[in-house]
């Protein structure tokens, strides 16, 4: 599961930056960016609801997959927002589409059989964006390299690094 990790990891980072430059986002807010972050892979629930009791209720197959693509974490985040109080419903929708954002970037990134990502905006249209091949959702090291993003972001919260050091004479 690297590829959960290394979104986690790119949201913290991303959520950590943004709580240095605003000072309304605090860490519950940061923790949004990291749920957004993880969204699209909510396509991953199959296991834990499988599609036939509710193929039988609607009549319809159903599939999970369109979860992760532009339309589906639109939806995710929409949905999610009402899960937190009307006053904060608008930045909860822009700190999860952020980390959607993320993650999508991330996996159009991934390295492909065909050159091409997937069909990430639909259902806008169905355009395959040519895939950069920079690595596999398996590979270690994009966790890795987010780890160390992640604790430099954490780092520069933490210590303040926005300052400028204090020169002594």
């Amino acid at each position: 599961m690297p590829d959960l990790l290394t979104h986690v990891l790119v949201g913290y980072s991303i959520g950590t930056l943004l709580s240095v430059r605003y000072e309304q986002v605090r860490p519950a807010q940061v923790t949004l960016v990291m749920v957004g972050a993880l969204s699209p892979d909510f396509m991953k629930i199959t296991p834990a609801i499988p599609t036939g009791p509710l193929e039988v209720v609607t009549g319809d197959p159903i599939s999970w997959a369109p979860l992760h693509t532009l339309g589906g974490s639109v939806l995710v985040v929409l949905l999610g927002s009402l899960l937190v109080a009307p006053d904060y419903r608008r930045q909860a929708i822009v700190l999860t589409a952020i980390g959607a954002a993320s993650h999508h970037v991330l996996d159009v990134a991934l390295l492909t059989a065909t050159g091409e990502a997937y069909a990430v905006f639909f259902p806008i249209n169905t355009y395959r964006p040519p895939s950069p091949d920079l690595y596999l959702s398996t590979d270690r090291w994009p966790a890795a390299v987010a780890g160390v993003l992640a604790a430099v972001s954490w780092a520069a919260c933490r210590y303040d690094l926005t300052e400028p050091l204090p020169i002594s004479d």
